[in-house]
């Protein structure tokens, strides 16, 4: 393939080369699949007093699937505020976001 550019490059020009790299650029990101976006929901608590609360955050995995690691980095990052990760409740992709943000409140992808 970089034969067949370089002998292309060299018998039509510079200018052409260029257009044909950056069409060529262009149909490799398309062709790269985008991720979907993923989403856990989660109750979580403070001590002293106790308070409680449901919420919905980001999260980077591929795939969207439940596992320990979803569990780690949605305490994790619980954690950091002071608040304890009681369960995640499940993992979701966008077309579950609606229908919790209601029910999350100022909590909706707080975290």
């Amino acid at each position: 393939m970089l034969l067949i550019f370089a002998h292309l490059a060299a018998s039509v020009g510079p200018m052409f080369t260029r257009s044909f790299l950056f069409a060529l650029l262009g149909l490799l990101f398309l062709a790269i699949p985008a991720e979907a976006a993923c989403y856990a929901d989660y109750k979580a608590k403070k001590e002293n007093p106790l308070r409680l609360h449901y919420g919905v955050m980001r999260i980077d995995s591929n795939p969207c699937t439940m596992s320990n690691t979803v569990r780690q980095v949605v305490a994790q990052r619980l954690k950091a505020s002071g608040w304890k990760l009681l369960q995640v409740q499940s993992v979701f992709d966008d077309s579950g976001l609606a229908r919790r943000k209601k029910d999350a409140g100022q909590f909706f992808l707080r975290f």
